[in-house]
C-alpha cells in the first residue's frame, strides 16, 4: 500500500493518511485523449518535503510503523480524536519486537543529530549569548529524557509536534512573503534617495510602467470554478470541453490514485491560471509572488471544498462542491497586484526594525574592529621589544631582566663581597698560591 503525498500543510491526519489509502470510484477513461503520460501503476510517488527540520525522522518512524500489521489495522480504524488524544500511541506497546528495536535505533540517531545541531548553534553564538528556550524547542518532537528507547510518549509527541508545526506552516509562509514585499519596497525607496531629481523621476516612471505591464494580463478564472477546471480539462488534459465530467476530472488529477486530491495535486491545477499572470522571462513578473498566488488559490479552494477540514479532498467533497452556485457563477478573483499587501505604518515599523538591526550590527562590527586594532598594537609592541633586545645583544650591552635589572655585571663593576682585587689594586684575580697581606689598621698609633 502506497504512501499518500505528504504536504507541508497536512497536519491533523498526517499519520493516518500517510499510511492509509482508500479506493476511488472506478471510472473508464479514454487514455488516448489525454496528453502526456499519466501516473503508472506501481510507480513510486516521491513525497514532497514537509518543511520540518525533523522531516527525515518523521518519515522513517512512519515507514517502520507501516511494517507492523497490528498497528496498521488500528490506524485504519482510528478517528481523528483518537490520534490527537494519544490513544493510538498506546498501541505501540503491542507492536513486534523487531519494530520496537528499529524505532529505538532511529530515536538514538535523531538524538545524536540534535545534540550535534545544538552544539554547533552554541558554538556559533558563544559571543552573543545563547537562547536556551530556542535550543530546547529542538526536542519537542521526542522525549529527550529517555534518549535510548522509543516509547508511546515519543510517538505522541511526534504526532503533536508535526500537527502544530504543519498547521502554522501556511501562516509562516504568508508572513515571510509580506516581509519580502516590504523589503523590496524599502530597498527601492533607499535606492531612490541616492539619485538626483532627474534620475529619480525616470526610475519612478519605469516602476509605474512595469506595474502596469504586469497587471495587463488575461482574465484569471476563480480557482475551483467550473470555468477554471474546464480550462485545465481542455488545455492540460487535452479533452473536449463539451464533455467535461467532474468524476473523470477527479480521477485524472488524483495522481497517486489514493482516492484524495491532496494539496500538492490541487496546486498543480492552478498552473494554467498562474501562467496568465507570471512569466519568468519578464522583468516585471516576480516568481516569489507567483508561488504566493498559488498558495492563496489552494487555500481558497480548500476552504470551499474541504468539508471536514482534514486538508484532503475526497471524491464526495469534490462532487458536492460542483453542485454549488459558486462553482457555476463565481465571483471575480483578485490577484496579488490588485491587493494592498501592507500599509505605510507596517512598512515604517518594518524599516524601524531593520534600522535597529543595522545599528546593532554596526556596533558589533565596531567592537570587533577595536578588538582587532588592539591585538595588532599588542603584536607590534611585542615585536618592537624583541627587536630592541636583539639590538642590545649585538652592541655588547647586557639585556635587561623582567624588572629592569642587569642579568650580569660588566668588567670593573663587581659589587661588595665579590672576588678580591689584585694586590696592585687591579681588577685581575690573585695568582695561584698567593696569600694576601692583611690590610693595615688605620687605628694603629705610631711613636
Amino acid at each position: 500500500m502506497k504512501w499518500l503525498s505528504v504536504l507541508p500543510q497536512q497536519c491533523i491526519l498526517l499519520m493516518t493518511f500517510l499510511l492509509m489509502a482508500l479506493e476511488a470510484v472506478p471510472i473508464d477513461i479514454d487514455k488516448t485523449k489525454v496528453k502526456g503520460e499519466g501516473h503508472v501503476e506501481g510507480e513510486k510517488v516521491e513525497n514532497p518535503d514537509t518543511g520540518l527540520y525533523y522531516d527525515e525522522y518523521l518519515r522513517q518512524v512512519i515507514d517502520v510503523l507501516e511494517t507492523d500489521k497490528h498497528f496498521r489495522e488500528k490506524l485504519q480504524t482510528a478517528d481523528i480524536e483518537e490520534i490527537k488524544s494519544g490513544k493510538l500511541s498506546r498501541e505501540l506497546d503491542l507492536v513486534s519486537h523487531h519494530v520496537r528495536t528499529r524505532l529505538d535505533e532511529l530515536k538514538r540517531q535523531e538524538v545524536a543529530r540534535l545534540r550535534m545541531l545544538i552544539k554547533a548553534k552554541m558554538d556559533s553564538v558563544q559571543d552573543t549569548g545563547i537562547d536556551h528556550q530556542a535550543l530546547l524547542k529542538q526536542f519537542e518532537h521526542l522525549n529527550h529524557q529517555n534518549p535510548d528507547t522509543f516509547e508511546p510518549k515519543d510517538l505522541d509527541m511526534l504526532i503533536k509536534a508535526a500537527t502544530s508545526d504543519l498547521e502554522n506552516y501556511d501562516k509562516t509562509r504568508h508572513e515571510e512573503f509580506k516581509k519580502y514585499e516590504m523589503m523590496k519596497e524599502h530597498e527601492r525607496r533607499e535606492y531612490l534617495k541616492t539619485l538626483d531629481e532627474e534620475k529619480r523621476q525616470r526610475e519612478e516612471s519605469k516602476f509605474e510602467e512595469m506595474k502596469k505591464k504586469h497587471g495587463d494580463h488575461p482574465k484569471v478564472h476563480h480557482p475551483g470554478s467550473k470555468d477554471q477546471l474546464k480550462e485545465v480539462w481542455e488545455e492540460a488534459d487535452g479533452l473536449d470541453p463539451n464533455e467535461f465530467d467532474p468524476k473523470t476530472f477527479f480521477k485524472l488529477h488524483d495522481v497517486n490514485n489514493d482516492g484524495f486530491l491532496d494539496e500538492q495535486e490541487l496546486e498543480a491545477l492552478f498552473t494554467k491560471e498562474l501562467e496568465k499572470v507570471y512569466d519568468p522571462k519578464n522583468e516585471e513578473d516576480d516568481m516569489v509572488e507567483m508561488e504566493e498566488e498559488r498558495l492563496r488559490m489552494r487555500e481558497h479552494v480548500m476552504n470551499e471544498v474541504d468539508i471536514n477540514k482534514d486538508r484532503l479532498v475526497t471524491l464526495e467533497e469534490f462532487l458536492r462542491a460542483t453542485e454549488k452556485k459558486e462553482f457555476l457563477e463565481p465571483d471575480s478573483w483578485e490577484t496579488l497586484d490588485q491587493q494592498q499587501l501592507f500599509t505605510e505604518d507596517e512598512l515604517k515599523e518594518f524599516e524601524s526594525h531593520i534600522s535597529q538591526q543595522e545599528d546593532l550590527q554596526k556596533q558589533k562590527e565596531e567592537l570587533q574592529r577595536q578588538h582587532d586594532q588592539l591585538q595588532a598594537q599588542k603584536q607590534e609592541l611585542q615585536q618592537v621589544v624583541k627587536q630592541m633586545e636583539q639590538k642590545k645583544l649585538h652592541q655588547g650591552n647586557p639585556p635587561a631582566g623582567p624588572a629592569g635589572e642587569l642579568k650580569f655585571q660588566p668588567p670593573g663593576e663587581h659589587k661588595v663581597g665579590d672576588a678580591p682585587k689584585h694586590p696592585a689594586g687591579g681588577d685581575q684575580p690573585l695568582p695561584p698560591g698567593h696569600v694576601q697581606e692583611p690590610a693595615a689598621r688605620t687605628d694603629q698609633v705610631h711613636p
